[in-house]
């Protein structure tokens, strides 16, 4: 373990999960960033303090960002979340920037903890086709970081990093195997069903069953429906 510190943005997600545990593997100490939008699905903020407290982040920040004021997405408004599988449009799932929101704290954040990495669970292939998931996002916002900060404009620029971005969903179930990650803390369902049950029809429970059936490994969550 070094002394270098990450930030890393810890949704609740499969994804932000894996993403997290590699920059300890990496060999940071760990800052873990959570954003409390007042999304529909409350319960990931559960899974994400489960996670953070599991990879033994120093600090676990949930920060309270209330995107309901905006609306525009059925995670922050009263819209119905499709549960008819992935299709090729951008789903009304989207909410407006909010990799970019939320990157954006993360990059306060590592600025003022002196953290030159910040860690995203951002993938491009197995995903629901968001415009921010995508490398030329990631890329985009590095160099802003650089024009856009103290540290930056002083020659200490921070790196975005992405280390599931090239991977299937499968490829990512399988490294959370080998980080010895137990999936079942992580939560996924953009619609939660009562009793605690992903609904098994949104696309991220679709793309999480997907993923483990093509991974092999047996899934720990439990569905109200078969995706």
């Amino acid at each position: 373990m070094t002394d270098s510190v990450a930030i890393a943005l810890v949704s609740g997600g499969l994804d932000s999960m894996v993403s997290a545990a590699r920059a300890r593997e990496e060999g940071h100490r760990l800052l873990a960033l959570s954003i409390d939008y007042n999304q529909r699905h409350q319960v990931e903020l559960a899974a994400a303090r489960r996670i953070a407290a599991a990879l033994g982040a120093e600090r676990h920040v949930v920060m309270p960002l209330d995107l309901r004021a905006f609306g525009g997405s059925a995670l922050t408004a009263d819209i119905d979340v499709p549960k008819g599988g992935v299709g090729d449009d951008i789903p009304v799932t989207y909410v407006p920037a909010r990799n970019t929101i939320f990157l954006s704290l993360a990059l306060g954040w590592a600025e003022a903890a002196g953290a030159r990495d910040i860690y995203i669970g951002v993938n491009a292939l197995d995903y629901s086709g968001y415009p921010d998931c995508r490398p030329e996002f990631i890329h985009a916002f590095e160099t802003m970081a650089e024009l856009a900060t103290k540290a930056g404009v002083e020659g200490k620029p921070f790196a975005i990093q992405a280390p599931l971005q090239h991977m299937t969903k499968a490829d990512i179930v399988r490294e959370a195997a080998r980080l010895g990650l137990d999936a079942g803390m992580s939560w996924s369902c953009y619609d939660p069903a009562p009793g605690s049950l992903h609904c098994g029809l949104c696309d991220s429970c679709r793309l999480r069953s997907k993923g483990f059936e093509e991974a092999g490994l047996p899934d720990p969550t439990r569905y109200a429906a078969v995706p």
